[in-house]
């Protein structure tokens, strides 16, 4: 059973760092790819926003531009956890961010859209993130 948990949310100032943690089972990140997607508040859940994946064929990482040199996707493949640790924070940041799971034939996708967020079967429930001074 595929099972993704995510931690890690706070507060922090504009500037700041935090790490998330997305703790997952079930699944190899050999065969899977996550993906990190965020939902800022009042957005409808349609509109979330995929912007880190790791691929499961290369181990590559991708990111949008906006988080682009700001956040990184960090794998412990033996305490099967992924990381995104987020570097100087802005209030744009805040949102709840979730972390997802899928096969998407080895490669990744990050965006907006149906066509990005439907690819992903599993889900978890989300660790809510607010940048605020």
């Amino acid at each position: 059973q595929v099972q993704l948990v995510e931690s890690g949310g706070d507060l922090v100032q504009p500037g700041g760092s935090l790490r998330l943690s997305c703790s997952f089972s079930g699944f190899s990140l050999n065969s899977y790819s996550i993906s990190w997607f965020r939902q800022a508040p009042g957005q409808e859940r349609d509109g979330r926003e995929g912007i880190a994946c790791l691929a499961s064929l290369d181990g590559k990482a991708h990111y949008v531009d906006s988080v682009e040199g700001r956040f990184t996707m960090i794998r412990d493949n033996v305490k099967n956890l992924v990381y995104l640790q987020m570097d100087n924070l802005k209030p744009e940041d805040t949102a709840l961010y979730t972390c997802a799971a899928g096969a998407l034939g080895g490669g990744c996708v990050i965006g907006r859209g149906r066509a990005i967020w439907g690819t992903y079967k599993y889900w978890g429930q989300g660790t809510q993130v607010s940048v605020s001074p």
